[in-house]
């Protein structure tokens, strides 16, 4: 593909993202890859493939459409926009930027080359691998839009879990003799055929429980966001519950397909956001109300604060411990973590860092993917305990 068809997706994207369609860099790469696959395409297939690449949202529609006519032309123009694969530079039939464009840019040195802004620049030398490990209190609004789309493309998934029912295997794991007798029966009883079974697995329920009192304002909003791309993303069991003073139930809200609707749900919902923290007491409620029903069959359970707690930290210790030997494993995601210098003195993490089997920091993208990633690798029998964890064998 050649510079001028790039520079003129890097703009169209630059005019959408003004009129609130979230682009990524990496949905315009795909346009382009696809257009590139090409060997040549009308007005109409530029902009199916322009729309099935750049708009997630439903909302985004009616915007995506009226700047593609800008940039584009209309649908009724007599000289439809046509572009070809040649090894000559592409020259577009009729001007491809509207003559009042969306949205001014500046003119930057003396060869004619644009000056983009960061967001758009991006595509040239590509900053998501910093942003992606830069910590979201430090992000401007820009870049936590950008954020925001990449937390709901997040995808993961728990190994299953084994169950006590058992099911035909062509692996020698357990003999089946029933089947044997039956599959042998024309061979006079003799077991000339072995007929084996194991167990089966089943999804592996995902809980968890996030912070959202006041000393957790700053990273509030993206971890809901993370909450909700888990909720749509799942295949398997999932729970989130909300504590701040109280424990709230939150599924339903966060099973909403568009993630502004579940935000504002959990806003009319939750009553007690960005107030005080008592953490032992919200586990209490959550393992004597609601830990026989999501706790069974060895969940993954993972909570999400920076551990200030006002309650007492006996408390605390007793409810940790208690949910620690009813689940598979207990991780608890900690955004201060990843500040430098940061060690765990608060009487809240004191307390509970005994019983916690992975300590893992919450305070950017990267931090997130690797918690997706570390999901993904729990071993389907119950793992392994933190060397000196109470309950841990060792």
């Amino acid at each position: 593909m050649s510079g001028r068809l790039l520079s003129y997706l890097v703009r169209f994207a630059r005019a959408l993202r003004s009129e609130g369609v979230l682009v990524t860099p990496e949905q315009v790469t795909a346009l382009a890859r696809a257009l590139d696959s090409l060997p040549s395409l009308d007005r109409e297939t530029f902009r199916l493939a322009a729309r099935a690449t750049l708009v997630c949202r439903r909302e985004d529609i009616e915007p995506f459409e009226r700047v593609f006519d800008l940039f584009f032309g209309l649908a009724g123009d007599a000289r439809p926009l046509v572009l070809e694969r040649t090894a000559r530079p592409f020259r577009p039939s009729r001007p491809l930027v509207a003559q009042a464009p969306l949205v001014p840019w500046r003119r930057g040195d003396d060869h004619g080359q644009e000056e983009l802004p960061l967001s758009d620049r991006s595509f040239s030398y590509s900053p998501l691998d910093v942003l992606r490990h830069r910590r979201f209190e430090e992000c401007s609004p820009d870049e936590m839009a950008v954020l925001q789309r990449l937390v709901r493309g997040l995808r993961w998934a728990l190994p299953p879990r084994r169950t006590r029912r058992l099911r035909s295997s062509g692996r020698m794991r357990r003999p089946d003799l029933r089947r044997t007798l039956r599959r042998n029966l024309r061979h006079g009883g003799e077991p000339l055929s072995l007929a084996w079974r194991e167990p089966s697995l089943r999804p592996r329920r995902l809980v968890v429980l996030a912070d959202i009192s006041g000393s957790m304002e700053r990273y509030t909003r993206m971890l809901l966001l993370f909450l909700h791309a888990l909720v749509q993303a799942s295949g398997q069991p999932l729970e989130v519950f909300l504590f701040g003073s109280r424990l709230t139930r939150v599924t339903p809200m966060l099973a909403q397909r568009d993630p502004d609707l579940a935000l504002d749900a959990l806003g009319r919902t939750v009553p007690d956001w960005s107030g005080g923290t008592r953490i032992g007491h919200c586990l209490h409620v959550f393992n004597r109300h609601w830990g026989k029903r999501v706790l069974g069959r060895g969940a993954v359970v993972v909570i999400i604060s920076d551990g200030w707690d006002q309650g007492e930290p006996e408390l605390l210790a007793a409810e940790m411990e208690r949910l620690q030997k009813r689940c598979h494993r207990l991780l608890w995601l900690n955004p201060l973590l990843g500040l430098p210098g940061y060690q765990p003195l608060t009487r809240g993490m004191q307390a509970a860092l005994p019983y916690v089997d992975d300590f893992l920091p919450a305070d950017s993208l990267a931090s997130l993917e690797a918690l997706a990633r570390r999901l993904g690798r729990l071993p389907l029998s119950r793992a392994p305990r933190r060397p000196g964890a109470p309950g841990s064998g060792r």
